[in-house]
């Protein structure tokens, strides 16, 4: 009883402070800031949501104030949406913001092409009315695609393609549907593809140039037995395969879509002057296919952006020319259970950033390995050639070419003429054959672990500057048979090792 008297300061406190008046607010005079004065929502496909972007208002008076209201010009017409602190809406009343505080408008939207006039799609936020209104234009440009869908059934089902059987003979399907027959998409509009587009046995998908094709997640192209991929892509009219969101921030980002997949027993494919980019793997070939011709001739483009590889090859026949590839989780290009590989003028780089990569660049075996009745079981096949000419092979890691034989199959492969990455400062691959760089046999004219001089590899510009260690070291006789480089310059008489003959950096 006697430490009563010690409570009464605290409970006069706590009297005064909620009589007090600091959450009196007076109305908005029309002085707010924003944090830009246009919002630009970048492109978006039709019937398409964008990504959230948000505009923070300030509040730099030193007065709690109210915004009487916050609104879309368009009202409820209009096709974008809005959350102010936390509330969804398209219209807003008595917005209080403290003084010297702020607060974030987060917007969004969604656009039906076929209900505008103008693919440039705008509006405003405003802000109060009469002579204390204040704006923030929004800006959208939308595009129309064709869109390609997987069917439904009477019961909503989304269809199905089969791609193999589990461990158990069951069979494993993706979400996707077949093209009807010989197909090609044109440069008059982008395609976007939601599931995995399939061409059948025996039909040829064709791209043309300038062709834009987007994959929605989850999505991707499935090329079947006797069928063929045929992108036809030009110097100045290239053919672009990516996801299907086309914000800035996205431009970048791995693994947005699943793969071109080519596979066992598919033929004659053909890709050239190309630019593959975000996906979880590149291009995946599958089966030999032919000794004398390759299953898949890849020249003049560009792979980039990869969660697991650029270019996988199991077991196959692959011919590339001026090709680049980048920045993928696990190895840009893998040359796996054996095959036929051969490339010459390419440029094979990874600077991979978004985590720890523990694959070389460039991964060449013969071999692969199953479990059965609780026990890994490994087998070979041959590999018929592994041949690089006038390449780079280069990228963040000590170590960026591993060249892996199991013993039992044929293992033939051949480096001329190479810029590689190869800085074995622990003597880890001493005494293994494969690495012994001095064997005129396997190994002819390489240099190792001088710099490539590329421009920015980590925002995937791999053409070298004049400083390159590659400058004029190429194989004249292989140069003379590819006289242009990935960009139409002339390689004949001073060739350069890689996709690219060096210029002057600005």
């Amino acid at each position: 009883m006697k430490n009563y008297w010690l409570l009464l300061p605290i409970i006069f406190i706590v009297i005064l402070s909620s009589c007090r008046d600091d959450f009196d607010t007076i109305p908005s005079n029309g002085e707010l800031t924003f944090s830009k004065d246009t919002v630009f929502l970048d492109t978006v496909f039709t019937n398409i949501g964008s990504s959230t972007y948000n505009l923070k208002v300030y509040n730099n008076s030193s007065k709690d104030i109210n915004i009487p209201s916050i609104g879309l010009e368009l009202g409820e017409q209009s096709n974008y949406r809005l959350n102010v602190d936390g509330i969804p809406g398209k219209t807003f009343q008595n917005i209080e913001i403290l003084a010297k505080d702020s607060l974030y408008i987060f917007i969004e939207t969604t656009i039906d092409i076929t209900q505008e006039t103008d693919p440039l799609y705008t509006d405003k936020i405003l802000f109060d009315n009469g002579i204390n209104e204040q704006d923030v234009d929004l800006v959208t440009l939308v595009q129309d695609a064709n869109f390609l869908f997987p069917s439904r059934d009477s019961e909503g089902i989304i269809a199905t393609i089969p791609i193999g059987v589990d461990g158990n003979g069951d069979t494993i399907d993706v979400q996707g549907f077949y093209l009807d027959d010989d197909t090609t998409f044109t440069n008059e509009k982008p395609y976007v593809i939601y599931g995995y587009c399939a061409v059948p046995e025996g039909k040829t998908l064709t791209i043309e140039a300038g062709a834009s094709i987007h994959f929605h997640s989850n999505s991707g192209l499935i090329v079947d037995k006797d069928a063929t991929l045929n992108i036809e892509g030009e110097l100045d009219n290239q053919v672009t395969l990516e996801g299907d969101r086309l914000e800035p921030s996205f431009s970048d980002v791995p693994g947005q879509w699943g793969a071109i997949w080519l596979r066992a027993g598919s033929k004659d494919h053909n890709i050239n002057f190309a630019t593959i980019k975000n996906a979880s793997v590149g291009i995946i070939m599958d089966s030999i296919g032919s000794n004398t011709m390759p299953t898949l001739t890849i020249k003049n483009s560009q792979l980039y952006n990869f969660a697991n590889y650029g270019i996988l090859g199991r077991e196959t026949n692959i011919l590339g020319e001026n090709l680049v590839i980048n920045n993928a989780g696990f190895s840009s290009l893998a040359c796996t259970i054996g095959g036929i590989y051969n490339f010459t003028h390419s440029t094979f780089a990874n600077f991979w950033n978004s985590g720890l990569r523990q694959f070389p660049t460039v991964l060449i075996n013969n071999f692969f390995t199953y479990v059965s009745d609780g026990s890994e079981i490994v087998e070979t096949r041959d590999l018929v050639a592994a041949n690089f000419t006038n390449c780079i092979i280069y990228g963040s890691n000590n170590i960026e070419l591993i060249v892996d034989k199991i013993e039992g199959s044929q293992f033939n492969y051949n480096f001329k003429n190479n810029l590689i990455r190869f800085d074995d400062f622990n003597n880890n691959f001493d005494g293994i054959p494969e690495y012994e760089f001095d064997d005129i046999t396997h190994y002819q004219n390489n240099i190792f672990n001088e710099d490539p001089n590329f421009k920015e590899p980590f925002e995937n510009e791999l053409i070298i500057g004049e400083e390159s260690a590659g400058n004029n070291m190429a194989d004249n006789i292989a140069a003379s048979q590819i006289p242009l480089d990935i960009l139409g310059a002339n390689r004949v008489t001073t060739p350069d090792i890689g996709a690219y003959q060096h210029i002057i950096f600005e």
